[in-house]
């Protein structure tokens, strides 16, 4: 994309023209040559501009449900927000992450490979200190976690896989499964050093405490439905046909479908105090004459009107009009 320059900046360029500090044959001549871009194959770009957007998209939604949930579990102020989303060499982002940290491993069934999350210390361990039932102090931790802490992060992370998995449900249904937690970088390798990853960092607040969320996508694992975040695929309305044998299949099971079907003899009205007073032999009179049509509901609908009689000595109706919507028959 080319730079777009301020008016203040095009009022300068214009003055050093004007006053020849500038000659305009010199900047024609510049702009004419090649530029030519410093490409490091080391850091390899496999996610595009587009790719990068929804990625950052749907963070922005997990972000959301990680404050709701962390401020229902830890009951004290929580704010999470991205702060940045970048690609880079997995190797560099395994060397920014500190010595000692949280390292949440996860498997995204059905998709190959594993996630990461990583937890600053500052803010796992003031976690634990308000789950514990602290003030959520950041703890000057730096050696392993006992068996117990490490029970009780793993299952506070465990529960976040929810929000994840929601978050990426307009993409994909994930089944996001933890598979360890580890606090040393050193031993975790979960793919080559040189592949690529996209990180997206979430800057977060618990109490006063703050530190950074780092979320590790590798495009190896997120190489099958990479099409799907493109936004050609987000603004695709085509419809999905249906095969012949489908549509045959539901017209049948439409046709088998059941259907409740009630006629009218007539209605009455009488008063709470006649209805007591009933009795086994008593009379009603309903509202309707002999030669009157009965109404047919289907689901409580009129549908039909009908005339009574007998087929084989068996009560009958024969239809024999059809009830037009919006006519009132009542």
């Amino acid at each position: 994309m080319a730079e777009v320059l301020s008016q203040s900046e095009i009022d300068a360029l214009l003055s050093a023209i004007s006053t020849g500090e500038m000659d305009a044959n010199e900047l024609k001549k510049e702009e004419s040559q090649k530029k030519v871009k410093v490409y490091d194959f080391k850091r390899a770009l496999r996610f595009s501009k587009d790719q990068i957007r929804s990625l950052t998209r749907i963070h922005e939604n997990f972000a959301r449900l990680l404050t709701t949930y962390f401020s229902a579990q830890l009951r004290t102020f929580v704010q999470i927000t991205v702060a940045s989303v970048d690609q880079l060499p997995y190797d560099e982002f395994i060397r920014s992450v500190p010595k000692m940290t949280i390292l949440n491993v996860f498997e995204p069934y059905p998709l190959d490979g594993r996630f990461l999350i990583e937890v600053n210390p500052n803010i796992a361990y003031a976690m634990l200190d308000r789950l514990l039932g602290g003030r959520g102090i950041a703890l000057n931790k730096v050696d392993n976690l006992t068996e117990i802490e490490t029970r009780i992060m793993t299952q506070l992370f465990q529960r976040t896989l929810e929000s994840f998995q929601e978050a990426w449900s307009t993409v994909v249904e994930l089944d996001p499964q933890m598979d360890e937690l580890e606090v040393n970088p050193q031993f975790l390798q979960m793919v080559s050093p040189n592949e690529t990853v996209v990180v997206i960092s979430l800057s977060t607040a618990i109490g006063e405490a703050t530190g950074m969320i780092n979320i590790c996508l590798p495009h190896v694992v997120l190489e099958d439905i990479l099409p799907k975040l493109s936004v050609h695929y987000w603004m695709q309305t085509k419809k999905k046909s249906r095969l012949p044998e489908e549509v045959e299949a539901l017209e049948n099971n439409v046709r088998n479908a059941p259907l409740v079907i009630n006629v009218e003899l007539g209605k009455s009205e009488i008063s709470i105090q006649e209805f007591l007073q009933l009795d086994i032999g008593d009379t009603i009179e309903l509202n309707s004459l002999i030669d009157d049509p009965l109404i047919i509901k289907v689901g409580n609908v009129p549908k039909f009107l009908a005339q009574p009689g007998k087929v084989k000595n068996k009560l009958a109706i024969q239809v024999t009009e059809v009830i037009e919507e919006g006519e009132n028959n009542e």
